[in-house]
Protein backbone atom coordinates (compact mmCIF):
# COMPACT_ATOMS: atom_id res chain seq x y z
CA UNK A 1 0.00 0.00 0.00
CA UNK A 2 1.34 3.45 -0.96
CA UNK A 3 0.27 6.89 0.26
CA UNK A 4 0.14 10.55 -0.72
CA UNK A 5 0.81 13.09 2.02
CA UNK A 6 -0.34 16.66 1.48
CA UNK A 7 2.63 18.97 2.04
CA UNK A 8 0.98 22.07 0.62
CA UNK A 9 -2.72 22.65 0.47
CA UNK A 10 -5.56 21.92 2.83
CA UNK A 11 -4.31 20.97 6.27
CA UNK A 12 -0.77 19.83 5.52
CA UNK A 13 0.06 16.32 6.68
CA UNK A 14 -3.30 14.96 5.41
CA UNK A 15 -2.65 11.39 4.23
CA UNK A 16 -4.45 9.68 1.35
CA UNK A 17 -4.30 5.94 0.74
CA UNK A 18 -3.61 4.73 -2.80
CA UNK A 19 -5.99 1.80 -2.89
CA UNK A 20 -6.53 0.10 -6.22
CA UNK A 21 -4.58 -0.12 -9.44
CA UNK A 22 -5.57 3.36 -10.70
CA UNK A 23 -5.94 6.64 -8.82
CA UNK A 24 -7.01 9.69 -10.82
CA UNK A 25 -6.37 13.23 -9.59
CA UNK A 26 -8.50 15.99 -11.08
CA UNK A 27 -11.41 18.41 -10.83
CA UNK A 28 -14.12 16.00 -12.03
CA UNK A 29 -16.25 14.61 -9.15
CA UNK A 30 -15.69 11.05 -10.34
CA UNK A 31 -11.94 11.30 -9.80
CA UNK A 32 -10.52 9.38 -6.86
CA UNK A 33 -8.79 12.54 -5.56
CA UNK A 34 -11.00 15.55 -6.30
CA UNK A 35 -9.16 18.90 -6.37
CA UNK A 36 -11.65 21.76 -6.46
CA UNK A 37 -9.51 24.32 -8.26
CA UNK A 38 -10.24 25.88 -11.66
CA UNK A 39 -6.59 25.57 -12.62
CA UNK A 40 -6.74 21.78 -12.25
CA UNK A 41 -7.90 19.85 -15.32
CA UNK A 42 -10.98 17.64 -15.09
CA UNK A 43 -8.73 14.57 -15.33
CA UNK A 44 -5.32 15.95 -14.55
CA UNK A 45 -3.03 13.03 -13.69
CA UNK A 46 -3.11 9.44 -12.56
CA UNK A 47 -1.04 7.08 -10.42
CA UNK A 48 -0.91 3.46 -11.60
CA UNK A 49 0.15 0.40 -9.60
CA UNK A 50 1.60 -2.71 -11.21
CA UNK A 51 3.23 -5.57 -9.29
CA UNK A 52 4.14 -3.35 -6.37
CA UNK A 53 5.56 -0.52 -8.50
CA UNK A 54 3.87 2.86 -8.88
CA UNK A 55 3.89 5.17 -11.91
CA UNK A 56 2.80 8.80 -12.39
CA UNK A 57 1.27 9.87 -15.69
CA UNK A 58 0.02 13.25 -16.85
CA UNK A 59 -3.38 13.06 -18.60
CA UNK A 60 -2.71 15.90 -21.07
CA UNK A 61 -3.52 18.51 -18.47
CA UNK A 62 -3.30 22.15 -19.52
CA UNK A 63 -1.11 23.15 -16.56
CA UNK A 64 1.05 20.00 -16.59
CA UNK A 65 2.07 17.69 -13.77
CA UNK A 66 5.38 18.02 -11.95
CA UNK A 67 7.54 15.35 -10.39
CA UNK A 68 10.35 16.68 -8.21
CA UNK A 69 9.85 20.15 -9.79
CA UNK A 70 10.20 18.79 -13.33
CA UNK A 71 7.38 18.27 -15.79
CA UNK A 72 6.78 14.66 -16.72
CA UNK A 73 6.40 13.21 -20.17
CA UNK A 74 4.49 9.96 -20.47
CA UNK A 75 4.55 7.42 -17.65
CA UNK A 76 7.25 7.85 -14.98
CA UNK A 77 8.04 5.48 -12.12
CA UNK A 78 7.69 6.88 -8.61
CA UNK A 79 10.28 6.47 -5.88
CA UNK A 80 9.77 6.80 -2.16
CA UNK A 81 9.61 10.46 -1.01
CA UNK A 82 9.10 11.85 -4.52
CA UNK A 83 7.25 15.18 -4.67
CA UNK A 84 4.21 15.54 -6.94
CA UNK A 85 2.80 18.95 -7.86
CA UNK A 86 -0.66 19.43 -9.33
CA UNK A 87 -1.09 23.18 -9.73
CA UNK A 88 -1.07 24.62 -6.17
CA UNK A 89 -1.41 21.28 -4.38
CA UNK A 90 1.79 19.46 -3.48
CA UNK A 91 2.00 15.83 -2.40
CA UNK A 92 4.80 13.61 -1.19
CA UNK A 93 4.72 9.97 -2.31
CA UNK A 94 5.38 7.32 0.37
CA UNK A 95 5.76 3.58 -0.05
CA UNK A 96 5.10 3.16 3.68
CA UNK A 97 2.63 4.88 5.94
CA UNK A 98 4.17 8.27 6.80
CA UNK A 99 4.07 9.79 10.24
CA UNK A 100 1.31 12.27 11.03
CA UNK A 101 -0.34 13.96 14.00
CA UNK A 102 -2.62 11.05 14.83
CA UNK A 103 -1.88 9.26 18.11
CA UNK A 104 -1.43 5.49 17.78
CA UNK A 105 -4.33 3.30 18.92
CA UNK A 106 -3.43 1.53 22.19
CA UNK A 107 -2.91 -2.17 21.55
CA UNK A 108 -4.97 -3.27 24.51
CA UNK A 109 -8.56 -4.18 25.27
CA UNK A 110 -10.86 -2.53 27.75
CA UNK A 111 -13.63 -4.54 29.41
CA UNK A 112 -16.93 -2.72 29.19
CA UNK A 113 -19.29 -2.09 32.09
CA UNK A 114 -22.52 -3.14 30.37
CA UNK A 115 -21.22 -4.87 27.26
CA UNK A 116 -18.42 -7.43 27.00
CA UNK A 117 -16.01 -6.85 24.14
CA UNK A 118 -14.05 -10.04 23.47
CA UNK A 119 -10.99 -10.36 21.27
CA UNK A 120 -11.92 -9.38 17.73
CA UNK A 121 -12.50 -12.41 15.54
CA UNK A 122 -12.45 -11.81 11.77
CA UNK A 123 -11.50 -13.83 8.72
CA UNK A 124 -8.90 -11.31 7.63
CA UNK A 125 -10.79 -10.14 4.55
CA UNK A 126 -11.19 -6.42 3.97
CA UNK A 127 -14.31 -6.66 1.84
CA UNK A 128 -13.33 -3.70 -0.34
CA UNK A 129 -16.07 -2.13 -2.43
CA UNK A 130 -15.85 -3.10 -6.07
CA UNK A 131 -13.89 -0.48 -8.05
CA UNK A 132 -12.85 0.97 -4.71
CA UNK A 133 -10.72 4.08 -4.49
CA UNK A 134 -8.85 6.08 -1.91
CA UNK A 135 -10.43 8.76 0.24
CA UNK A 136 -12.52 11.17 -1.83
CA UNK A 137 -11.55 14.76 -1.02
CA UNK A 138 -11.73 18.25 -2.44
CA UNK A 139 -9.45 21.22 -2.04
CA UNK A 140 -11.19 24.57 -1.63
CA UNK A 141 -9.14 27.54 -2.82
CA UNK A 142 -10.86 30.60 -1.34
CA UNK A 143 -7.51 32.03 -0.43
CA UNK A 144 -3.99 30.74 -0.39
CA UNK A 145 -3.76 30.42 3.37
CA UNK A 146 -7.08 28.69 4.04
CA UNK A 147 -7.00 25.37 2.20
CA UNK A 148 -9.44 22.74 3.46
CA UNK A 149 -9.69 19.13 2.31
CA UNK A 150 -13.44 18.33 2.31
CA UNK A 151 -15.95 16.04 0.65
CA UNK A 152 -17.82 17.32 -2.38
CA UNK A 153 -21.57 16.58 -2.43
CA UNK A 154 -21.14 14.56 -5.61
CA UNK A 155 -18.42 12.44 -4.06
CA UNK A 156 -20.43 12.03 -0.86
CA UNK A 157 -23.44 10.87 -2.85
CA UNK A 158 -21.29 8.41 -4.76
CA UNK A 159 -19.92 6.98 -1.49
CA UNK A 160 -23.42 6.66 -0.03
CA UNK A 161 -24.60 4.89 -3.17
CA UNK A 162 -21.64 2.52 -2.89
CA UNK A 163 -22.64 1.73 0.69
CA UNK A 164 -26.26 1.17 -0.36
CA UNK A 165 -25.14 -1.13 -3.14
CA UNK A 166 -22.80 -2.99 -0.80
CA UNK A 167 -25.42 -3.63 1.89
CA UNK A 168 -27.99 -4.69 -0.71
CA UNK A 169 -25.86 -7.08 -2.74
CA UNK A 170 -24.48 -9.43 -0.11
CA UNK A 171 -25.78 -11.73 2.60
CA UNK A 172 -22.53 -11.78 4.56
CA UNK A 173 -22.59 -9.60 7.69
CA UNK A 174 -18.81 -9.15 7.87
CA UNK A 175 -18.69 -8.05 4.24
CA UNK A 176 -21.59 -5.62 4.70
CA UNK A 177 -19.96 -4.00 7.71
CA UNK A 178 -16.47 -3.77 6.25
CA UNK A 179 -17.77 -2.21 3.04
CA UNK A 180 -19.78 0.23 5.13
CA UNK A 181 -16.65 1.39 6.93
CA UNK A 182 -14.78 1.68 3.63
CA UNK A 183 -17.56 3.94 2.35
CA UNK A 184 -17.67 6.01 5.55
CA UNK A 185 -13.95 6.71 5.31
CA UNK A 186 -14.62 8.18 1.85
CA UNK A 187 -17.43 10.35 3.23
CA UNK A 188 -15.34 11.47 6.24
CA UNK A 189 -11.74 12.16 5.16
CA UNK A 190 -11.01 13.44 8.67
CA UNK A 191 -11.83 10.05 10.20
CA UNK A 192 -8.90 8.30 11.85
CA UNK A 193 -10.67 5.18 13.08
CA UNK A 194 -13.97 3.41 13.04
CA UNK A 195 -15.55 0.19 14.17
CA UNK A 196 -18.85 -1.68 14.22
CA UNK A 197 -19.92 -3.69 17.26
CA UNK A 198 -22.64 -6.33 17.04
CA UNK A 199 -24.38 -8.33 19.74
CA UNK A 200 -23.84 -12.05 19.29
CA UNK A 201 -27.05 -13.91 20.33
CA UNK A 202 -25.10 -17.14 20.80
CA UNK A 203 -22.49 -15.86 23.28
CA UNK A 204 -24.57 -12.89 24.50
CA UNK A 205 -21.50 -10.71 24.03
CA UNK A 206 -20.81 -7.74 21.82
CA UNK A 207 -18.13 -8.43 19.25
CA UNK A 208 -16.14 -6.04 17.07
CA UNK A 209 -17.20 -7.33 13.67
CA UNK A 210 -15.44 -4.71 11.52
CA UNK A 211 -12.73 -2.10 12.09
CA UNK A 212 -10.89 0.39 9.93
CA UNK A 213 -8.03 2.76 10.74
CA UNK A 214 -6.30 5.38 8.71
CA UNK A 215 -2.57 5.20 8.96
CA UNK A 216 -0.43 2.73 10.84
CA UNK A 217 -3.08 1.51 13.26
CA UNK A 218 -3.52 -2.24 13.68
CA UNK A 219 -7.02 -3.54 12.98
CA UNK A 220 -6.49 -6.60 15.16
CA UNK A 221 -6.01 -4.47 18.29
CA UNK A 222 -9.08 -2.46 19.14
CA UNK A 223 -9.73 -0.44 22.28
CA UNK A 224 -13.28 0.72 22.95
CA UNK A 225 -14.68 3.30 25.37
CA UNK A 226 -17.51 1.89 27.44
CA UNK A 227 -18.71 5.40 28.26
CA UNK A 228 -19.62 6.32 24.70
CA UNK A 229 -20.95 2.93 23.60
CA UNK A 230 -23.03 2.41 26.73
CA UNK A 231 -24.66 5.81 26.42
CA UNK A 232 -25.56 5.19 22.76
CA UNK A 233 -27.02 1.78 23.62
CA UNK A 234 -28.92 2.88 26.70
CA UNK A 235 -30.39 6.10 25.25
CA UNK A 236 -30.75 4.82 21.65
CA UNK A 237 -29.49 8.24 20.60
CA UNK A 238 -26.78 9.10 18.12
CA UNK A 239 -23.88 10.85 19.86
CA UNK A 240 -21.76 13.67 18.44
CA UNK A 241 -18.95 15.21 20.44
CA UNK A 242 -16.85 18.01 18.98
CA UNK A 243 -14.15 17.37 21.57
CA UNK A 244 -14.80 14.14 23.43
CA UNK A 245 -11.80 14.63 25.73
CA UNK A 246 -13.28 17.86 27.11
CA UNK A 247 -16.96 16.86 26.86
CA UNK A 248 -18.58 16.96 30.30
CA UNK A 249 -20.75 13.98 29.39
CA UNK A 250 -17.65 11.81 29.35
CA UNK A 251 -15.54 13.46 32.05
CA UNK A 252 -15.41 10.25 34.09
CA UNK A 253 -13.99 8.23 31.21
CA UNK A 254 -10.26 7.63 31.42
CA UNK A 255 -10.34 5.72 28.14
CA UNK A 256 -11.27 8.82 26.12
CA UNK A 257 -8.21 10.63 27.41
CA UNK A 258 -6.02 7.63 26.65
CA UNK A 259 -7.49 7.29 23.17
CA UNK A 260 -6.99 11.03 22.51
CA UNK A 261 -10.37 11.25 20.77
CA UNK A 262 -11.06 14.90 19.95
CA UNK A 263 -14.18 14.35 17.87
CA UNK A 264 -16.34 11.32 17.51
CA UNK A 265 -19.75 10.05 16.36
CA UNK A 266 -21.39 6.95 17.79
CA UNK A 267 -24.72 5.75 16.37
CA UNK A 268 -26.70 2.75 17.70
CA UNK A 269 -27.93 0.07 15.30
CA UNK A 270 -31.63 -0.28 16.09
CA UNK A 271 -33.87 -3.09 14.90
CA UNK A 272 -37.33 -2.78 13.40
CA UNK A 273 -38.95 -3.11 16.82
CA UNK A 274 -37.10 0.05 17.98
CA UNK A 275 -36.47 -1.73 21.29
CA UNK A 276 -33.75 -3.96 19.91
CA UNK A 277 -30.34 -2.27 19.89
CA UNK A 278 -27.98 -4.88 18.51
CA UNK A 279 -24.83 -2.86 17.89
CA UNK A 280 -23.18 0.52 17.26
CA UNK A 281 -21.13 2.28 14.59
CA UNK A 282 -18.45 4.68 15.81
CA UNK A 283 -16.25 7.02 13.76
CA UNK A 284 -13.63 9.22 15.45
CA UNK A 285 -10.65 11.45 14.79
CA UNK A 286 -7.77 12.77 16.87
CA UNK A 287 -7.10 16.03 15.07
CA UNK A 288 -8.54 19.05 16.86
CA UNK A 289 -8.65 20.99 13.58
CA UNK A 290 -10.99 18.51 11.86
CA UNK A 291 -14.12 18.03 13.90
CA UNK A 292 -17.32 16.30 12.90
CA UNK A 293 -20.42 18.42 12.40
CA UNK A 294 -24.15 17.92 12.87
CA UNK A 295 -24.44 17.27 9.13
CA UNK A 296 -21.84 14.53 9.49
CA UNK A 297 -23.90 12.94 12.27
CA UNK A 298 -27.10 13.13 10.21
CA UNK A 299 -25.32 11.34 7.38
CA UNK A 300 -24.03 8.61 9.73
CA UNK A 301 -27.52 8.09 11.19
CA UNK A 302 -28.87 7.61 7.66
CA UNK A 303 -26.15 5.09 6.84
CA UNK A 304 -26.70 3.28 10.16
CA UNK A 305 -30.40 2.80 9.38
CA UNK A 306 -29.45 1.07 6.11
CA UNK A 307 -26.91 -1.08 7.90
CA UNK A 308 -29.43 -2.02 10.62
CA UNK A 309 -31.92 -3.20 8.02
CA UNK A 310 -29.22 -5.09 6.10
CA UNK A 311 -27.93 -6.85 9.23
CA UNK A 312 -31.44 -7.85 10.30
CA UNK A 313 -32.16 -9.16 6.79
CA UNK A 314 -28.92 -11.14 6.78
CA UNK A 315 -29.65 -12.64 10.19
CA UNK A 316 -33.19 -13.50 9.12
CA UNK A 317 -31.81 -15.15 5.99
CA UNK A 318 -29.28 -17.10 8.07
CA UNK A 319 -32.05 -18.23 10.43
CA UNK A 320 -34.17 -19.37 7.48
CA UNK A 321 -31.19 -21.28 6.08
CA UNK A 322 -30.58 -22.94 9.44
CA UNK A 323 -34.23 -23.94 9.73
CA UNK A 324 -34.19 -25.16 6.14
CA UNK A 325 -31.08 -27.21 6.84
CA UNK A 326 -32.67 -28.70 9.95
CA UNK A 327 -35.78 -29.51 7.94
CA UNK A 328 -33.75 -31.21 5.20
CA UNK A 329 -31.81 -33.19 7.79
CA UNK A 330 -35.07 -34.24 9.44
CA UNK A 331 -36.54 -35.20 6.08
CA UNK A 332 -33.46 -37.31 5.33
CA UNK A 333 -33.76 -38.96 8.74
CA UNK A 334 -37.44 -39.67 8.13
CA UNK A 335 -36.68 -41.10 4.69
CA UNK A 336 -34.07 -43.35 6.28
CA UNK A 337 -36.51 -44.30 9.06
CA UNK A 338 -39.13 -45.12 6.43
CA UNK A 339 -36.75 -47.47 4.67
CA UNK A 340 -35.85 -49.11 7.98
CA UNK A 341 -39.49 -49.54 8.92
CA UNK A 342 -40.38 -51.01 5.56
CA UNK A 343 -37.52 -53.40 6.12
CA UNK A 344 -39.38 -54.83 9.12
CA UNK A 345 -42.44 -55.61 7.02
CA UNK A 346 -42.63 -58.80 4.95
CA UNK A 347 -41.26 -58.60 1.41
CA UNK A 348 -43.80 -61.11 0.09
CA UNK A 349 -46.72 -63.18 1.41
CA UNK A 350 -46.37 -66.89 2.31
CA UNK A 351 -46.57 -69.55 -0.42
CA UNK A 352 -48.92 -72.24 0.90
CA UNK A 353 -50.64 -74.83 -1.28
CA UNK A 354 -54.37 -74.14 -1.49
CA UNK A 355 -54.07 -70.64 -0.01
CA UNK A 356 -53.59 -67.11 -1.27
CA UNK A 357 -52.42 -64.09 0.73
CA UNK A 358 -52.40 -60.37 -0.02
CA UNK A 359 -51.60 -57.28 2.09
CA UNK A 360 -51.60 -53.49 1.99
CA UNK A 361 -49.70 -51.04 4.24
CA UNK A 362 -49.55 -47.23 4.19
CA UNK A 363 -48.57 -44.84 6.98
CA UNK A 364 -50.29 -41.48 7.42
CA UNK A 365 -46.87 -39.83 7.95
CA UNK A 366 -43.40 -40.81 6.76
CA UNK A 367 -43.33 -43.56 9.35
CA UNK A 368 -46.18 -45.14 11.27
CA UNK A 369 -47.24 -47.38 14.11
CA UNK A 370 -49.22 -50.05 12.24
CA UNK A 371 -47.57 -53.43 12.04
CA UNK A 372 -48.08 -56.76 10.34
CA UNK A 373 -45.97 -59.85 9.90
CA UNK A 374 -45.97 -63.42 8.57
CA UNK A 375 -44.12 -65.82 10.86
CA UNK A 376 -43.36 -69.39 9.76
CA UNK A 377 -43.53 -71.66 12.80
CA UNK A 378 -41.34 -74.80 13.11
CA UNK A 379 -44.30 -77.22 12.76
CA UNK A 380 -45.33 -75.80 9.37
CA UNK A 381 -48.02 -73.45 10.62
CA UNK A 382 -48.06 -69.78 9.62
CA UNK A 383 -48.84 -66.96 12.04
CA UNK A 384 -50.34 -63.72 10.74
CA UNK A 385 -49.87 -60.85 13.21
CA UNK A 386 -51.36 -57.34 12.97
CA UNK A 387 -50.83 -54.56 15.52
CA UNK A 388 -51.58 -50.88 16.00
CA UNK A 389 -49.43 -48.79 18.32
CA UNK A 390 -51.30 -45.88 19.91
CA UNK A 391 -50.38 -42.70 18.06
CA UNK A 392 -48.40 -42.29 14.87
CA UNK A 393 -45.13 -40.91 13.62
CA UNK A 394 -41.59 -41.63 14.82
CA UNK A 395 -42.43 -42.65 18.41
CA UNK A 396 -45.07 -45.12 17.21
CA UNK A 397 -42.66 -46.48 14.60
CA UNK A 398 -40.02 -47.13 17.27
CA UNK A 399 -42.53 -49.11 19.33
CA UNK A 400 -43.58 -51.00 16.21
CA UNK A 401 -39.94 -52.03 15.69
CA UNK A 402 -39.82 -53.36 19.26
CA UNK A 403 -43.11 -55.18 18.75
CA UNK A 404 -41.72 -56.87 15.63
CA UNK A 405 -38.90 -58.62 17.49
CA UNK A 406 -40.89 -59.38 20.65
CA UNK A 407 -43.81 -60.94 18.74
CA UNK A 408 -41.52 -63.25 16.80
CA UNK A 409 -39.72 -64.31 19.96
CA UNK A 410 -42.88 -65.21 21.89
CA UNK A 411 -44.61 -66.94 18.96
CA UNK A 412 -41.55 -69.09 18.35
CA UNK A 413 -41.01 -69.97 22.02
CA UNK A 414 -44.53 -70.30 23.47
CA UNK A 415 -46.70 -73.40 22.87
CA UNK A 416 -50.04 -71.63 22.36
CA UNK A 417 -51.40 -68.38 21.01
CA UNK A 418 -52.73 -67.44 24.46
CA UNK A 419 -49.31 -68.03 26.05
CA UNK A 420 -47.58 -66.01 23.32
CA UNK A 421 -50.02 -63.13 23.86
CA UNK A 422 -49.48 -63.23 27.64
CA UNK A 423 -45.69 -63.21 27.27
CA UNK A 424 -45.81 -60.38 24.74
CA UNK A 425 -48.11 -58.35 27.00
CA UNK A 426 -45.79 -58.78 30.01
CA UNK A 427 -42.87 -57.73 27.83
CA UNK A 428 -44.60 -54.54 26.66
CA UNK A 429 -45.94 -53.69 30.13
CA UNK A 430 -42.49 -53.87 31.72
CA UNK A 431 -40.66 -52.00 28.96
CA UNK A 432 -41.11 -48.50 30.45
CA UNK A 433 -43.19 -47.17 27.57
CA UNK A 434 -45.30 -45.00 29.85
CA UNK A 435 -49.00 -44.94 29.01
CA UNK A 436 -48.53 -46.31 25.50
CA UNK A 437 -50.56 -49.35 24.59
CA UNK A 438 -50.79 -51.60 21.54
CA UNK A 439 -53.80 -53.36 20.08
CA UNK A 440 -52.69 -56.70 18.65
CA UNK A 441 -54.16 -59.76 16.96
CA UNK A 442 -52.66 -63.12 15.96
CA UNK A 443 -54.20 -65.66 13.58
CA UNK A 444 -52.30 -68.96 13.24
CA UNK A 445 -53.20 -71.06 10.20
CA UNK A 446 -52.58 -74.80 10.08
CA UNK A 447 -52.48 -75.61 6.33
CA UNK A 448 -52.99 -79.32 6.99
CA UNK A 449 -56.16 -79.06 9.08
CA UNK A 450 -57.22 -75.62 7.78
CA UNK A 451 -57.79 -74.62 11.38
CA UNK A 452 -57.32 -70.96 12.34
CA UNK A 453 -56.49 -70.05 15.97
CA UNK A 454 -57.07 -66.39 16.88
CA UNK A 455 -55.85 -64.44 19.90
CA UNK A 456 -56.93 -60.80 20.28
CA UNK A 457 -55.57 -58.04 22.54
CA UNK A 458 -58.06 -55.19 22.15
CA UNK A 459 -57.79 -55.12 18.37
CA UNK A 460 -60.64 -54.79 15.87
CA UNK A 461 -62.27 -58.19 15.34
CA UNK A 462 -61.26 -59.93 12.10
CA UNK A 463 -63.81 -60.30 9.31
CA UNK A 464 -64.74 -63.79 8.10
CA UNK A 465 -66.46 -63.96 4.72
CA UNK A 466 -68.39 -67.16 4.00
CA UNK A 467 -68.86 -68.77 0.61
CA UNK A 468 -72.30 -67.22 0.19
CA UNK A 469 -70.97 -63.71 0.96
CA UNK A 470 -72.12 -63.61 4.56
CA UNK A 471 -69.77 -61.50 6.70
CA UNK A 472 -69.03 -62.13 10.38
CA UNK A 473 -66.92 -60.22 12.92
CA UNK A 474 -65.32 -63.11 14.83
CA UNK A 475 -63.81 -63.38 18.29
CA UNK A 476 -65.22 -60.18 19.78
CA UNK A 477 -66.21 -61.96 22.99
CA UNK A 478 -62.75 -63.53 23.31
CA UNK A 479 -60.79 -60.26 23.04
CA UNK A 480 -58.62 -59.13 25.95
CA UNK A 481 -57.28 -55.67 26.77
CA UNK A 482 -54.57 -54.06 24.61
CA UNK A 483 -50.94 -54.95 25.30
CA UNK A 484 -49.17 -52.95 28.00
CA UNK A 485 -52.15 -52.10 30.23
CA UNK A 486 -52.27 -55.00 32.69
CA UNK A 487 -48.95 -56.88 33.13
CA UNK A 488 -50.42 -60.21 34.31
CA UNK A 489 -53.36 -60.35 31.92
CA UNK A 490 -54.60 -63.79 30.83
CA UNK A 491 -55.67 -64.18 27.20
CA UNK A 492 -58.03 -66.64 25.58
CA UNK A 493 -58.10 -67.96 22.04
CA UNK A 494 -60.74 -69.11 19.60
CA UNK A 495 -60.48 -71.78 16.88
CA UNK A 496 -62.40 -72.17 13.64
CA UNK A 497 -61.95 -74.04 10.38
CA UNK A 498 -61.60 -72.13 7.13
CA UNK A 499 -63.68 -73.72 4.36
CA UNK A 500 -62.86 -73.57 0.62
CA UNK A 501 -63.45 -70.09 -0.90
CA UNK A 502 -63.78 -68.54 2.54
CA UNK A 503 -61.78 -65.38 3.33
CA UNK A 504 -60.30 -63.92 6.51
CA UNK A 505 -59.36 -60.22 6.80
CA UNK A 506 -57.32 -58.54 9.54
CA UNK A 507 -57.13 -54.73 9.50
CA UNK A 508 -56.40 -51.62 11.54
CA UNK A 509 -58.66 -48.68 12.43
CA UNK A 510 -57.13 -46.55 9.70
CA UNK A 511 -59.79 -48.18 7.51
CA UNK A 512 -62.85 -47.85 9.72
CA UNK A 513 -61.95 -44.40 11.07
CA UNK A 514 -61.23 -42.84 7.69
CA UNK A 515 -63.24 -39.61 7.46
CA UNK A 516 -64.83 -37.73 4.58
CA UNK A 517 -65.11 -33.89 4.27
CA UNK A 518 -68.44 -34.04 6.14
CA UNK A 519 -66.62 -35.64 9.12
CA UNK A 520 -68.41 -38.97 8.65
CA UNK A 521 -66.52 -42.18 9.47
CA UNK A 522 -66.15 -44.98 6.94
CA UNK A 523 -67.08 -47.43 9.73
CA UNK A 524 -67.40 -51.21 10.11
CA UNK A 525 -70.84 -51.44 8.49
CA UNK A 526 -69.62 -49.85 5.27
CA UNK A 527 -66.55 -52.12 5.34
CA UNK A 528 -68.58 -55.31 5.89
CA UNK A 529 -71.06 -54.29 3.21
CA UNK A 530 -68.30 -53.81 0.66
CA UNK A 531 -66.60 -57.11 1.60
CA UNK A 532 -69.89 -58.99 1.31
CA UNK A 533 -70.42 -57.91 -2.28
CA UNK A 534 -66.79 -57.38 -3.22
CA UNK A 535 -64.44 -59.26 -5.57
CA UNK A 536 -63.71 -62.91 -4.84
CA UNK A 537 -59.90 -62.76 -5.29
CA UNK A 538 -57.82 -61.51 -2.35
CA UNK A 539 -55.79 -59.00 -4.36
CA UNK A 540 -58.86 -57.55 -6.04
CA UNK A 541 -60.71 -57.46 -2.71
CA UNK A 542 -57.95 -55.61 -0.84
CA UNK A 543 -57.41 -53.11 -3.66
CA UNK A 544 -61.17 -52.65 -3.89
CA UNK A 545 -61.43 -51.84 -0.18
CA UNK A 546 -58.65 -49.24 -0.42
CA UNK A 547 -60.27 -47.71 -3.49
CA UNK A 548 -63.66 -47.52 -1.78
CA UNK A 549 -62.10 -45.81 1.25
CA UNK A 550 -60.31 -43.27 -0.95
CA UNK A 551 -63.51 -42.53 -2.86
CA UNK A 552 -65.34 -42.05 0.43
CA UNK A 553 -62.69 -39.66 1.78
CA UNK A 554 -62.43 -37.65 -1.44
CA UNK A 555 -59.58 -35.16 -1.18
CA UNK A 556 -59.42 -35.62 2.57
CA UNK A 557 -56.08 -37.17 3.53
CA UNK A 558 -55.92 -40.27 5.70
CA UNK A 559 -55.82 -39.48 9.40
CA UNK A 560 -54.21 -42.71 10.51
CA UNK A 561 -52.01 -45.53 9.28
CA UNK A 562 -53.73 -48.19 7.17
CA UNK A 563 -52.98 -51.89 7.23
CA UNK A 564 -54.91 -54.80 5.62
CA UNK A 565 -53.99 -58.50 5.52
CA UNK A 566 -56.22 -60.96 3.66
CA UNK A 567 -55.96 -64.73 3.31
CA UNK A 568 -58.24 -67.09 1.39
CA UNK A 569 -58.58 -70.83 1.04
CA UNK A 570 -59.42 -71.70 -2.57
CA UNK A 571 -59.58 -75.52 -2.28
Amino acid sequence: MAYLKVIKGSYPREILELAGERTVLGRHPHCEVVLDDVSVSRHHAQILESHGRYYLEDLRSRNRTYLNEATIEGRTELDDLDTIKVCDVHFRFHLQMPANDVSPMPKTHERMDALTIPERSMDGSTGDIEDSSLIIGTVSAKDGSNWRLDVKPEAKLRAVLEISQAVGNTLNVDEVLQKTLDGLFKIYPQADGGFVLLHDPGTRKVIAKATKFRGNQHEDSIRISTTIVNQAVETRDAILSADAVEDSQFELSDSLLELQIHSMMCVPLVGKSQDNVFGVIQIDNRNVKQKFSQDDLDMLVSVASQVSLAVENVRLHEEILRESLKKREMERDLEFATQIQLGFLPNQPPKLPGYEFFDFYESALSVGGDYFDYINLPDGRVAVAVGDVAGKGVSAALLMARLYSSARFHLLTQPTVADAMAGLNADVASSGLGHRFITFIIAILDPDTHQVTIGNAGHLPPIWRKVDGEVQFVGQQDSGMPLGIKPNQVFTEMKSTLQPEETLLLYTDGITEAMNPHEELYGRKRLSRYISGGPTGVEELVNGIIGDVETFCGEQSLRDDVCLVCLQRFR
